[in-house]
């Protein structure tokens, strides 16, 4: 007897979404951290000047209540090729201060999903940091290695190796393993880290043997934002937490990020744009309840 209903239609192929590129593993956690405000305090002026389309200086002043004045001198250069609006090669940054600390940093495409970059940290006649990092970025993976202060002489050396995956459109996972080496003393540590993200809200986490890192970014609207995140320690025995909101208000030129601790800390600052002129006003206050501490800050940003 034949089969009454006939030979099964084959399935059509279903085209999955494109998984996308997970990005860098040392900014799994941007979205939220971008909502906290940044501490602040004493008095700043920083001054930005563009000399051409490739070249920018900036002079930074500060005077603080707290510890030394200080002043900061930053040089940029930027070529031609332009991967996306906030990435551009070779980059070249250098960033000295009044003791004649440097901070530098190279950037350089070298094919087209190989990226390089160089740092070197001084702190006024003395090395302090050189390290070199090589990024592979494919349509759904990267992949990092990081040396940082090699010393062949004193058989001492750090070296971190970073890897994320796509597994769908919006989950990545990945970890990172760190090695360092010096005389009589050798080891390495894992992390594993993942990130799932949605239409408005993402969620990170890291774990591994030293502790563990959490971290929750809620948009609810186009002008609040809100972020979580959970810090626990191992060897310390020691665990934070931390809630940040960001009000966005577009028509009155204002940004107002705020804060609140598990450390009895309470911050915010407020950002006020002046146009037409090309000028930022920022103040801050932060204040910690347990140790009775206050500081407060004011900025002015020019260009």
């Amino acid at each position: 007897m034949g089969n009454a209903l006939g030979p099964a239609a084959p399935r059509a192929p279903r085209r999955g979404e494109p998984l996308g590129s997970p990005g860098s593993f040392d900014e799994l956690h941007r979205q939220c951290k971008e909502v906290f405000p940044q501490q602040m305090e004493g008095v700043k002026l920083i001054v930005n000047k563009m000399l051409s389309s490739h070249f920018q200086v900036t002079h930074a002043v500060h005077m603080s209540t707290l510890g030394l004045s200080s002043y900061h001198f930053n040089a940029t250069f930027v070529g031609d090729r332009q991967l996306s609006p906030t990435e551009a090669f070779p980059t070249l940054v250098g960033d000295m201060d009044n003791s004649g600390s440097l901070n530098a940093q190279v950037l350089h495409l070298l094919a087209e999903r190989i990226r390089t970059k160089a740092v070197f940290q001084t702190h006024q006649a003395k090395f302090v940091t050189w390290q070199f990092d090589g990024e592979y970025r494919g349509d759904d993976c990267t992949a990092t290695l990081t040396l940082g202060n090699p010393d062949l002489l004193g058989e001492s050396v750090i070296l971190v190796a970073h890897f994320l995956q796509s597994v769908t459109s919006r989950l990545v996972l990945g970890g990172e393993m760190v090695y360092h080496r010096r005389p009589g003393e050798e080891g390495a540590i894992l992390t594993l880290a993942g990130k799932y993200t949605a239409q408005k809200w993402v969620a990170t986490l890291n774990v591994g043997y030293g502790g563990a890192h959490a971290s929750y970014y809620h948009r609810a609207n186009e002008q609040v934002q809100v972020g979580v995140e959970l810090e626990a320690n191992t060897r310390l025995q020691d665990t934070t937490f931390a809630f940040g909101y960001q009000l966005n208000l577009p028509q009155a030129n204002m940004v107002f990020r705020g804060l609140l601790d598990s450390n009895w800390s309470v911050g915010g600052v407020l950002e006020k744009k002046l146009p037409p002129l090309p000028v930022t006003l920022a103040l801050g206050a932060f204040l910690n309840h347990w140790k009775n501490r206050f500081h407060c800050g004011f900025s002015v940003i020019v260009g």
